[in-house]
């Protein structure tokens, strides 16, 4: 038994090895990338593009799903020849990742060119991100949120914000550079805190006047400056539904890429229950209460589209599972049921 124990402890350990091993020389390439332009300019002849069109990804229906195409470098030439300048349209690519057998992966946005054109071409069309990242298979939606980020990014930093000089990117798109200073650029995100407050047996879920109708999410803020996470929740809640939070539980995290690109933090937050009546901020909010188990059980089983009811009401529901407020609310209902 124990020599079948030792077997079995060394399989897994090679196994957990060669995972590893592969990780970091996926993370050794991609730097190697990010630092060497003539090496990424190289990648880019045999890489992978997903492409967007004024920021909206590429996207191919088939059947009843949406799948994110990776056009090759040899199909991409062949479409940007009939708009000329292919070499010129490539070096605006911006790499985002590999795959295991390194090859890399580039994003490339082709608002400039002509739409209905390399639709009919790819036979797919530009759709709209927030509809994008939650009709689309669940891996590719981060890969879609980082690179519209890393696009936008570079569309609204082209100037050096100390000379006013154009700044250039380099080949694999991690920097911008500008000549005339030296200074160097890199893309930056925007930490977010996202808190699912409870008073012990309810939770609070709130609506923006910018959500869809009848859908409740869990509080947001941004980061002031010098605000550490936790200091960052109190103040959100407090200053959103007028509640002191006693305690809070950090949950995961996530990118995020509306308005910009930002870094959800999300957490747990505890009131009192003596202490729970809600002082909203209309500025803010639209529509801020307290949910229940069931109502929040059976929230999570609408979408959109079965939230209408026929004398025009509209029944509450919750953001989708590739949204880390989803995520939040799970756990609330799971450890309520425990």
């Amino acid at each position: 038994m124990a020599a079948v124990h030792q077997a079995l402890h060394r399989r897994a350990s090679s196994l957990l090895c060669r995972l590893h091993s592969t990780y970091v020389g996926k993370m050794r390439y991609l730097n190697k990338l990010k630092e060497d332009d003539s090496l990424c300019r190289q990648a880019q002849t045999s890489g992978t593009f997903y492409l967007f069109h004024n920021l909206c990804p590429f996207l191919r229906e088939i059947g009843k799903k949406y799948l994110v195409p990776q056009i090759s470098a040899s199909e991409l030439r062949r479409i940007l020849e009939k708009f000329r300048e292919a070499e010129q349209w490539i070096e605006k690519s911006v790499l985002i990742g590999c795959s295991d057998e390194h090859v890399p992966h580039f994003a490339l946005d082709l608002g400039a060119l002509e739409k209905s054109v390399i639709e009919s071409e790819l036979q797919g069309s530009f759709t709209d991100l927030r509809k994008a990242l939650f009709v689309v298979d669940g891996k590719d939606s981060p890969l879609l949120a980082s690179a519209q980020s890393l696009l936008r990014w570079h569309d609204s930093h082209q100037y050096c914000s100390k000379t006013g000089q154009p700044t250039q990117k380099n080949t694999a798109g991690s920097k911008r550079v500008c000549q005339a200073s030296g200074i160097i650029y890199y893309p930056q995100m925007s930490p977010v805190v996202i808190t699912l407050v409870s008073d012990g047996s309810r939770c609070l879920l709130a609506r923006q006047p910018s959500f869809p109708p009848g859908m409740y999410s869990a509080l947001s803020g941004f980061c002031d400056i010098g605000e550490n996470m936790e200091e960052t929740v109190r103040r959100e809640v407090a200053e959103e539904v007028g509640l002191e939070v006693e305690s809070l539980q950090y949950s995961a995290s996530q990118h995020w890429p509306f308005p910009s690109s930002s870094l959800m933090m999300a957490c747990h937050a505890l009131v009192r229950a003596q202490q729970a009546e809600i002082s909203m901020d209309r500025l803010e909010l639209e529509e801020a209460r307290w949910f229940g188990l069931e109502e929040v059980v059976e929230g999570l089983k609408r979408g959109p589209g079965s939230s209408k009811q026929d004398n025009g009401s509209v029944l509450p529901w919750f953001p989708p599972k590739q949204a880390i407020a989803h995520q939040l609310i799970c756990e609330w209902v799971k450890q309520q049921s425990a």
